[in-house]
């Protein structure tokens, strides 16, 4: 354990932010139903961001926003810099952005835009990073640098958090960063945590297998794509396993798969699409090769063209040791050593705060969400339309944002 030697980190180490972060928690929760209710898909985030800067347009903030998306990062300067030092800085981030589902909560406060909810978590997520900003900022002058507070959209597959790093709006990098994804099926109240992988880099890929149409009744007479897609469906997941180690995990799956809208049409093409996820970039770049090789190959073997087309998404989600050992340290001081669970495996999910994680030492949480008087394993997972958390909650998540921001700011990262 270290010690803190100035007045103002003694100070703060001992404030306790989580009666602090209860006492603002009708405000974290009122804000996180307000976005809950008004959902937003994609890059475009305005109503969103509205809320927010309403929400702490009492505060002395410095707000910075990019062409690229409607996504805002504010900065809240410390009055604790020494003169002469380095200024530190951390980065705290939520993301903002909906599904495009509909939702089944029956929850008084469900979406009130049909086909879009917010199933996924972010509107938590913002929620907690709003009550962040609140007790940071009553603590602003005896902070020691400056804290970014990443308000970012597009984190469904669109690459908000690229974006708004190539528009420049967390310069100068800060020295770590930390963000949160609640679990609505886990424990309540328990963080979890992975040094290394954390989830998979995701990409999407479509398979085209070109034949030559016909009539359904003399398949003779065509070149029929179907039982061609058929058999590279088959021999994709024969390949994955077969080709690449239990130990370095790859997934490929296969989510659609169109050919002929009519029974008695023999198409002259069929298409599938799916994703591809793993956790390594060496991986990755094999995988994509095998899957382009087997597609082209299985294809000439029957007279037909394959195509294997691959949009890469995002990267592997990485956690630096070092910031999941602060995260591990505080969590332990701050709700005792049965708060924090180490995950032994990566997950094969994925997530746009890679991208973050790729430029600035950091870590990503995962927070436990689940009814605590309910079994958390029957509860309604992620991207399920019945998906919910327990509101309670969201004071804890605030806290330990505040803290990790504290602790990063006086302590910086420890040694790796």
């Amino acid at each position: 354990m270290r010690t803190w030697t100035t007045p103002a980190m003694n100070d703060l180490t001992n404030d306790d932010l989580s009666a602090a972060s209860e006492a603002i928690g009708p405000q974290i929760t009122a804000l996180r139903r307000a976005i809950h209710a008004d959902p937003e898909l994609g890059l475009e985030t305005p109503r969103t961001m509205a809320k927010v800067r309403e929400a702490l347009a009492d505060l002395p903030l410095e707000w910075r926003e990019g062409p690229s998306t409607t996504g805002q990062v504010a900065v809240l300067k410390g009055g604790a810099q020494r003169e002469g030092e380095s200024c530190r800085r951390v980065l705290l981030r939520g993301d903002m952005d909906a599904l495009p589902m509909g939702e089944e909560t029956g929850l008084d406060f469900a979406s009130a835009i049909p086909g879009r909810m917010h199933a996924c978590g972010h509107d938590s997520h913002t929620a907690m990073l709003f009550g962040a900003v609140r007790l940071l900022a009553e603590r602003a002058d005896r902070l020691a640098g400056e804290v970014m507070f990443m308000f970012q959209p597009g984190e469904e597959g669109f690459g908000g958090a690229r974006l708004m790093i190539e528009d420049g709006l967390i310069e100068p990098l800060p020295d770590a960063a930390f963000a949160y994804h609640v679990i609505p099926n886990a424990p309540y109240g328990l963080f979890v945590c992975r040094e290394g992988p954390l989830m998979a880099s995701s990409d999407a890929f479509e398979i085209v297998v070109t034949g030559r149409g016909g009539h359904a009744s003399m398949p003779h007479h065509a070149a029929d794509p179907l039982p061609v897609a058929c058999e590279i469906v088959t021999a994709l997941q024969a390949m994955v396993t077969r080709r690449f180690a239990v130990a370095d995990p790859v997934v490929v799956t296969v989510t659609q798969f169109r050919a002929s809208d009519a029974d008695n049409v023999i198409s002259e093409r069929c298409t599938l699409r799916g994703t591809i996820r793993t956790l390594s970039p060496e991986t990755r770049e094999k995988v994509h090769a095998a899957c382009r090789d087997l597609v082209s190959g299985i294809a000439t073997a029957h007279g037909m063209k394959g195509e294997f087309l691959v949009r890469q998404g995002f990267p592997v989600t990485r956690n630096d040791p070092r910031a999941v050992a602060l995260a591990r340290e505080v969590v332990t001081e701050r709700f005792g050593s049965e708060a924090w669970h180490d995950l032994p495996d990566p997950l094969m999910t994925a997530e746009d705060f890679s991208y973050v994680l790729q430029a600035v030492p950091g870590a990503m949480v995962l927070l436990g969400a689940a009814d605590p008087d309910a079994d958390w394993q029957r509860a309604p997972g992620l991207h399920s339309p019945h998906m919910h958390i327990d509101e309670r909650i969201l004071p804890r998540g605030s806290a330990l944002l505040a803290a990790l921001a504290i602790r990063t700011l006086h302590g910086g990262l420890p040694a790796g």
